[in-house]
């Protein structure tokens, strides 16, 4: 009997001393994370938080933008054909050739030109033979004036004659009206083309114009001169500069609209007349607050950022709703909410909670300085 309530006794003990281990390890860690109110639990009161990178709100040049679509245009652009019904005996040009304004571009046919040409030569030779030959009669008192007169009538005429024939064999060939360059062929020599045939192409491409429809609230700022810049897709990544060349005369009735023109240079050429071009015109610029895209978020209508306020007991990441305006170069336009130099969380913005503790420029994070984020809108 007493051996059994000696094991009882023990046992009773060794559950007392594992409760009483049990408690005291709870109370030791406790103590060491601060209580309820440290940091561990996501009080402002010390320790690390949540490492971010951040970005200072500066001001920063910002314009709104007119974004429309264009077709390129070449500065001058023809279709080279012919007025009537010929064989074509000379093809003096090769496809994509850059010529000259009047080379020499086909020969037609021109043997009826040939013979009249002849002719007509052949009767001014006549006409100076028989005005020299009155002439010095004339002169001599042999013939009458007016015989001399008459004489010289007829070689005025006969030159005339040689002038117009000489026009009709020129029309023969045709030539390039402008400087250029000239684009496929499909005629050879013997090809029999009528008015209207498509010879080839001819494109002045020093220059681009792009016309496009502007909507007529913006006649009031915008003018001939005013700067646009524009994209086409094939180069996407390169912008083009030029300027409103010329606003049409007339309202469209229907769109509301008016139709610009814009010049835009062509250094090498590289834009072609036929191709899509993304046009922006810039109304007016001006100077506001802005960050980076990367330190926006957008939550319905609003938007807000976290901005990093420092104490006594380290940073923290406070939720402020701002009213952001336009979007330029990876900048969000911050209209009201923060103040000049503020500083704001540049990243990790979906794993910060309101009022927690944040490190500036922990590990794997790099310290945006004005100016250097450009990450793409959340």
């Amino acid at each position: 009997m007493f051996k059994r309530h000696f094991f009882i006794i023990a046992a009773a003990c060794l559950v007392g001393l594992m409760v009483l281990a049990a408690v005291l390890k709870i109370t030791l860690t406790d103590d060491s994370k601060g209580g309820a109110g440290g940091p561990g639990r996501g009080g402002p009161g010390g320790g690390r938080g949540q490492a971010v990178a951040e970005a200072i709100a500066t001001p920063r040049e910002f314009a709104d933008q007119i974004r429309v679509l264009g077709v390129a245009r070449s500065k001058r652009s023809v279709n080279i054909t012919s007025n009537s019904t010929e064989l074509i005996t000379r093809v003096m040009f090769t496809d994509g050739q850059r010529v000259a304004a009047g080379t020499p571009l086909v020969e037609l046919q021109a043997r009826e030109e040939d013979a009249d040409l002849i002719q007509a030569r052949a009767q001014l030779a006549q006409a100076q033979r028989e005005y020299d030959r009155f002439k010095i009669l004339a002169e001599r008192g042999v013939a009458p004036r007016v015989t001399a007169e008459t004489a010289e009538t007829a070689l005025q005429t006969a030159r005339a004659a040689v002038a117009a024939s000489e026009a009709r064999r020129g029309d023969r060939v045709l030539r390039a009206p402008f400087a250029g360059v000239l684009g496929l062929t499909t005629v050879t020599p013997g090809t029999l083309i009528s008015p209207g045939s498509i010879i080839t192409t001819l494109d002045d491409t020093s220059a681009i114009r792009v016309d496009f429809p502007l909507p007529e609230r913006y006649l009031g700022v915008l003018e001939i001169g005013t700067p646009l810049s524009a994209t086409a897709d094939a180069y996407a990544d390169e912008t083009v500069s030029g300027r409103i060349a010329l606003l049409d005369t007339r309202v469209n009735e229907q769109t509301r609209a008016v139709i610009a023109r814009a010049e835009f240079a062509n250094p090498g050429n590289r834009i072609r007349p036929g191709m899509m071009m993304r046009v922006a015109v810039q109304q007016g610029r001006r100077q506001s607050l802005s960050v980076p895209e990367a330190a926006v978020q957008y939550e319905g209508q609003g938007a807000f950022v976290y901005r990093i306020a420092r104490g006594e007991n380290g940073a923290t990441a406070q939720r402020v709703e701002v009213q952001a305006g336009a979007v330029e170069g990876g900048f969000v336009e911050i209209l009201s909410g923060l103040d000049n130099n503020d500083r704001v969380v540049a990243s990790g913005l979906n794993r910060i909670q309101p009022g927690a503790p944040v490190t500036v420029g922990g590990a794997g994070q790099q310290k945006v300085a004005p100016g250097a984020a450009t990450a793409a809108r959340k």
